[in-house]
């Protein structure tokens, strides 16, 4: 059984070459072999097997035993994926600190400040209209505080998050306790639903970049005096997703 094109695009975005994947996925087929058995069978050089098999393990993907000659094996998917992400997170982190003391100094010398795109919306339907058009557009990730009066929000979105839960989007909504009951089972078909006593406000977080922080009194039909902001600033969203996570500490799982 071959590995699909979609898991080996999806090796390839995290870091593993089409050398280290055909290697790793000829080792899931056959087990244990030698380096000059895994060149045949992979169709890896054998002059480049022994770089790429030092590489997938660096990278935990594989180990190796004592025997002469060496056999190589695989390790669990799940292994080489931790190791792979804690390795890209400490590379994160290293060359964030090198490019903020550098870069931060002479940004802030130049005297350049920076311009967020950030709107204020007013009236219900205004505000409705771009929350369903952040639902859409949602390709990673979307969290959604929905207080007691976005029932009508909820039904009007819930084909859109349909989509999403089917396209693989992680849903997260915390929603009021005074919701309706059928509504709360509705959406929790398709997202990771959670109810917080006493819930005031609500807004969206899409992608960890696009937020809409309701501002006004409580949705509920056509009202003038609701206002929200939307941005498209990371941040902000960034400050969002840290409260709505907080939120969610002390809330109930549907």
């Amino acid at each position: 059984m071959s590995i699909s094109d979609k898991t080996r695009k999806a090796l390839e975005k995290i870091g593993l070459t089409s050398y280290e994947i055909r290697t790793f996925s000829s080792l899931l087929k056959a087990g244990e072999l030698t380096a000059s058995d895994l060149s045949q069978k992979s169709g890896v050089p054998y002059s480049k097997i022994y770089e790429v098999l030092g590489t997938l393990e660096d990278k935990g993907w594989i180990g190796s035993d004592d025997s002469r000659p060496t056999k190589y094996f695989a390790k669990s998917p799940a292994t080489g994926l931790e190791t792979t992400k804690q390795k890209m997170e400490n590379d994160f982190s290293q060359n964030q600190s090198v490019i903020l003391n550098e870069l931060v100094p002479l940004y802030e010398k130049s005297g350049t400040s920076e311009r967020p795109d950030i709107w204020v919306l007013s009236g219900a339907i205004n505000i409705a209209a771009k929350i369903l058009e952040m639902v859409e557009s949602c390709r990673n990730e979307v969290m959604i505080a929905l207080p007691q009066a976005g029932e009508e929000l909820v039904k009007q979105a819930l084909p859109k998050l349909r989509s999403l839960h089917d396209k693989g989007v992680e849903i997260t909504i915390l929603t009021s306790d005074k919701m309706d009951k059928d509504s709360i089972k509705a959406i929790s078909r398709v997202a990771n639903v959670k109810i917080k006593k006493g819930l005031f406000g609500g807004g969206i977080i899409s992608d960890k970049r696009y937020v809409v922080i309701l501002l006004g009194p409580e949705m509920g039909g056509v009202n003038s005096d609701l206002v929200a902001i939307w941005a498209d600033h990371a941040g902000l969203a960034g400050f969002a997703r840290q409260y709505f996570e907080y939120l969610l500490k002390d809330s109930k799982k549907v």
